[in-house]
């Protein structure tokens, strides 16, 4: 049996934890913000590079044939104007907290299980999508980064292929446009599919951005990461899976396809990649006293 207080005296209802809240992973951002960072992420990445490779070819670097550190100044100036317009349109309205781009630290197990059962999807499709299509070639990067010239070069383009590529690009793409897409109302059959359209698209601009780096073939299968890493953050409401995922599967392309070495070798990159993503990122996440209030905010 229930009672209903009297009006002036009815009590608020308590605040819900920051684990219960169904729309505090939803950020308050408009869709057309998605498309338009994409626009201005694109341009700032153009000047970026433009800048680097003039000031590069006045000290004697040629345009045509970039050193491997030219090239990697140029990738990392293009990586970061996505996260700066990001950024920008993010704080539009007010300064966002670190929970909105996923910044939420989760169960150990529960972004173990998610790593494993995301990347076993992923494996699965992209072997039976190579022995369909017979995929062959290889990743254009680490030779462009000049994986085999120096130590130096070799160290630039682990951290950059391992670490900093992860961080700024699941910021990008999960933690800003699959949050902005993520309020598109699509009702189908009383449901709501507008997240299921976000990961999709979300997917799709993913596989595209890896034009020019990777060969036209790897696309669909890194569109289908694109999608599957959409569905950790979406389940999960971090983004830490998706960037250990994502940190992995570069560091494994990296050490077993590009420099073909051995199986410690290659664990150790993967265990050092994830040590450091770890050591930039999980200052980022607001502790659990402070994750509520923030929450709520959201």
């Amino acid at each position: 049996m229930s009672s209903t207080p009297p009006p002036g005296l009815a009590t608020a209802p308590p605040p819900p934890q920051a684990s219960e809240q169904p729309d505090s992973d939803r950020p308050p951002w408009r869709l057309w913000m998605a498309p338009a960072a994409v626009v201005m992420g694109f341009g700032l990445g153009l000047v970026g590079t433009i800048v680097v490779g003039v000031v590069a070819s006045a000290a004697g670097s040629s345009l045509s044939k970039p050193t491997p550190a030219v090239s990697l100044l140029e990738d990392l100036a293009f990586d970061l104007s996505f996260v700066a317009a990001a950024l920008y349109f993010a704080s539009i309205g007010g300064r966002p907290n670190p929970l909105v781009f996923g910044y939420r630290r989760i169960r150990w197990r529960l972004g173990i299980a998610a790593v494993v059962l995301a990347g076993i999807s992923y494996y699965v499709v992209t072997a039976v999508y190579a022995s369909l299509v017979k995929l062959h070639g290889t990743d254009k990067l680490p030779s462009e980064l000049g994986v085999s010239k120096s130590t130096a070069a070799l160290v630039g383009a682990a951290i950059f292929v391992c670490v900093i590529a992860p961080i700024c690009e699941e910021f990008f793409f999960r933690g800003f446009i699959f949050g902005a897409l993520r309020n598109w109302k699509i009702p189908v059959a009383g449901r709501d599919l507008g997240t299921v359209a976000a990961a999709l698209v979300t997917g799709i601009l993913f596989g595209l951005a890896h034009t020019g780096s990777a060969s036209s073939q790897y696309l669909v299968p890194l569109g289908f990461l694109g999608f599957v890493l959409c569905l950790v953050r979406w389940r999960t409401r971090s983004l830490y899976p998706c960037m250990a995922l994502h940190s992995l599967n570069n560091s494994l392309a990296l050490g077993y396809n590009e420099l073909h070495w051995s199986a410690p070798a290659i664990l150790g990159l993967i265990v050092a990649a994830l040590a450091v993503v770890g050591a930039i990122t999980l200052p980022l996440a607001p502790k659990a006293a402070r994750t509520q209030a923030l929450a709520r905010r959201t």
